[in-house]
């Protein structure tokens, strides 16, 4: 995808048992997972930018790696981890096929996809410039 591309629509479950889609506003897309090391160095920061936006814009964390080969990202897995963090100020949700995330040419974790109203790519890259620098924050 490039920036100024329509965004891949879709729905998703999430840990919640609710169901997701980018559909209806500002949204940022972040592929993300449970056990890669760049997604853990984010993770706070992309909570924290969740945090932040909520009310003018939503965030989606999908997982979509493969259960079989990365069990600690399977759909127990991720569950466990949002209870044992408390809770959430985003959905995750689980890819299972992998579809959306390869309709989004995703090819990290994690990579984040930002959309506009209209579902319009305005953005797609890392939460920020640093994943080694907390302080460098990922609005």
């Amino acid at each position: 995808m490039k920036v100024g591309d329509p965004a891949p629509s879709f729905e998703l479950p999430a840990t919640d048992g609710a169901v997701h889609s980018p559909a209806g506003g500002l949204v940022a897309v972040v592929f993300t997972c449970n056990h890669c090391p760049y997604a853990l160095a984010w993770h706070d920061r992309v909570l924290e930018a969740a945090s932040d936006y909520a009310g003018r814009a939503r965030v989606l964390l999908v997982n979509p790696n493969d259960a079989d080969r990365y069990p600690r990202d399977s759909m127990q897995a991720m569950r466990d981890r949002v209870e044992a963090d408390g809770g959430w100020p985003a959905p995750y949700l689980r890819d299972e096929s992998q579809q959306v995330a390869r309709a989004f040419g995703a090819k990290t974790t994690p990579d984040v996809f930002v959309l506009d109203g209209e579902g319009a790519l305005r953005y797609r890259g890392a939460p920020d410039h640093d994943y080694d620098d907390p302080g460098a924050g990922a609005a």
